[in-house]
């Protein structure tokens, strides 16, 4: 098996010859989408009236439109750049990403903690801290979400940055200024129902660019079976399975077991990233009722589901038309997969569409951060430590002031996130810092009574501290050898999930719990007022019922992967 020499580089500046062969057609394309972008903006803003509306759109929104808003704000450079890198390097290994990495945690957090989200009448995650814990475990986990929400917000931006540089010449702070505008624009004109009403709109223009790239990718090498004999070929039998050399003590480009992959990636990565997100958890919030909140990650699941492919086939693509892309010997990155695709096989028109799905794509993902920031500085930091018991009109306005804040804050990060050569492990080593720490936090929270008021900050403190120390010290200095930036990603989430669980369990033990009284609708096995309002009219037909949507997308998703696992 073919063992590529480094991983793939979202971040890194895009081959030179990849400029695209745009005309006067694509930009019209490009202007349109824009100018659209633009007028929903306004749209939304006739419907903000109260700080409600403006950072949960008035808990009002159907489900249909919070679960493709919900899968959109996950569309972001990750997906479309760096899944596709990930696929022409490691193959059919792209698939835990999705089956084992997201669909098992989505539906968690559809069936089991929307309840106690939406029940509680919480605005944002942090704040459901407040309620189970006390003020401190609140505070640190607004400010570690904020810091996040604005690193990533800026991965997004400057990935687009590149991209735009690349693909159609522009320079990399033009595209950053261009994109940042937009966002911000729209965001402070009508909060987050303008953001979710975009984004619904983002998926439709992503599902258009990324279609004709895998159909005609996949064309061009003799269809599936050609695609597979061709990679069994240069890379091996294992590039086209997804458990293949995964054995413990087995060697593979991943730098991951399968143990590393389920425990890692399966459960404390992706329960702590899709249970515990905000920039996710926000849009089933805005949702018009408990049912439609439980049902809008179960919405986004199957779409998820599907997803995969239209990223991981243009990577094996890119993989059989240049064998020898992301080595020394090519000119050719991995993240270079899509822009090549798109420059060898898309005629303009349907490549100005392709442009545009980029486009969207990236501003998804700011816009999805961006909006969940200004709700936790707003709603979890200003309002409840720094300026107290003013008008709900002069939150709203400090929201949109804040989300200028947000945007110049994520030009900043974007620079920043330039000085790193792996944009994709950078994410990864993001959410083992932030949501891993603060999901084991929630998830001992919610199903152990005895936890304490006090066991919330030490546990969130150390578990963000040890998946650091692991990072830094263990791995970057070399006292533990990690195959990958991604083995290690996964060892540090697994420290950071252990050590705030045990310091829970420590703390806990010498501190006073909770009085009962005020763990109605938190833990476990207790019920509030909100948690058991009757269900709305129609709420009994099938596609209504969360735990049939639930476990019909976990069989589907396991079933997907039969074919690929021999």
């Amino acid at each position: 098996m073919q063992s590529p020499t480094y991983p793939p580089q979202p971040g890194a500046l895009l081959a030179a010859e990849l400029r695209l062969p745009t005309n006067a057609l694509d930009y019209t394309i490009l202007g349109i989408y824009f100018a659209v972008v633009l007028g929903i903006g306004f749209a939304a803003r006739r419907s903000v009236r109260t700080s409600l509306d403006f950072f949960l759109s008035g808990r009002s929104l159907p489900a249909w439109i919070t679960g493709l808003a919900f899968i959109s704000a996950n569309l972001g450079a990750t997906e479309i750049l760096g899944m596709a890198a990930n696929s022409a390097q490691y193959g059919v290994y792209t698939v835990h990403w999705y089956w084992i990495g997201a669909i098992p945690a989505m539906v968690f957090l559809g069936l089991v903690m929307m309840p106690f989200y939406y029940g509680s009448k919480v605005r944002s995650v942090p704040e459901f801290l407040l309620l189970r814990f006390d003020k401190w475990a609140h505070l640190l986990s607004s400010v570690l979400f904020a810091f996040a929400a604005v690193l990533i917000a800026g991965v997004n931006l400057y990935s687009l940055a590149i991209v735009v540089e690349a693909l159609l010449g522009w320079p990399q702070w033009v595209a950053i200024v261009v994109a940042g505008f937009f966002v911000l624009a729209y965001i402070t004109l009508g909060g987050l129902s303008s953001a979710i009403y975009n984004e619904v709109l983002q998926f439709f223009v992503i599902l258009a660019a990324l279609i004709p790239i895998a159909a005609l990718g996949l064309h061009r090498v003799g269809g599936w079976d050609g695609l597979t004999d061709s990679l069994d070929k240069t890379h091996g039998a294992d590039f086209t399975t997804a458990w293949g050399g995964t054995g413990i003590g087995s060697a593979n480009p991943l730098g991951a077991n399968w143990l590393t992959i389920v425990l890692g990636l399966g459960f404390v990565l992706s329960f702590g990233y899709w249970t515990t997100n905000f920039a996710e958890v926000q849009r089933a919030l805005s949702a018009k009722n408990l049912s439609a909140a439980r049902r809008t990650p179960l919405i986004a699941a199957y779409p998820k589901i599907f997803i995969v492919f239209l990223v991981m086939i243009p990577g094996l693509v890119a993989a059989v038309l240049v064998p020898r892309i992301g080595t020394p010997g090519s000119d050719l990155q991995y993240n270079d997969a899509i822009p090549y695709l798109m420059q060898e096989l898309l005629p303009n028109g349907v490549l100005g569409i392709a442009v545009t799905g980029l486009l969207a794509a990236f501003m998804a993902g700011m816009a999805a951060n961006v909006s969940s920031f200004n709700t936790v500085f707003t709603t979890d930091i200003w309002a409840k430590y720094v300026v107290r018991g003013r008008e709900d009109g002069y939150y709203v306005r400090f929201g949109r002031v804040i989300t200028v804040i947000g945007v110049l804050a994520s030009i900043g990060t974007a620079f920043l996130a330039s000085s790193f050569s792996n944009i994709m492990s950078y994410l990864q080593t993001l959410f083992s810092f932030f949501n891993v720490p603060m999901f084991a936090v929630f998830i001992v929270g919610m199903f152990w009574k005895r936890a304490s008021v006090k066991s919330g900050f030490w546990g969130l403190l150390a578990g963000t501290t040890a998946a650091m120390v692991n990072y830094f010290v263990f791995y970057k200095r070399g006292v533990i050898g990690f195959p990958s930036d991604q083995g290690a990603n996964f060892v540090s989430a697994i420290a950071g999930f252990v050590a705030g669980g045990v310091v829970m369990l420590g703390v806990s033990l010498f501190t006073a719990p909770k009085p009962a009284h005020e763990l109605q609708g938190l833990v476990y096995g207790t019920v509030s007022p909100g948690m058991a309002e009757p269900p709305a009219a129609g709420d009994d037909a099938w596609y209504r019922r969360p735990a049939l949507l639930g476990w019909g997308a976990v069989i589907l998703a396991a079933a997907c992967y039969v074919p690929f696992s021999f």
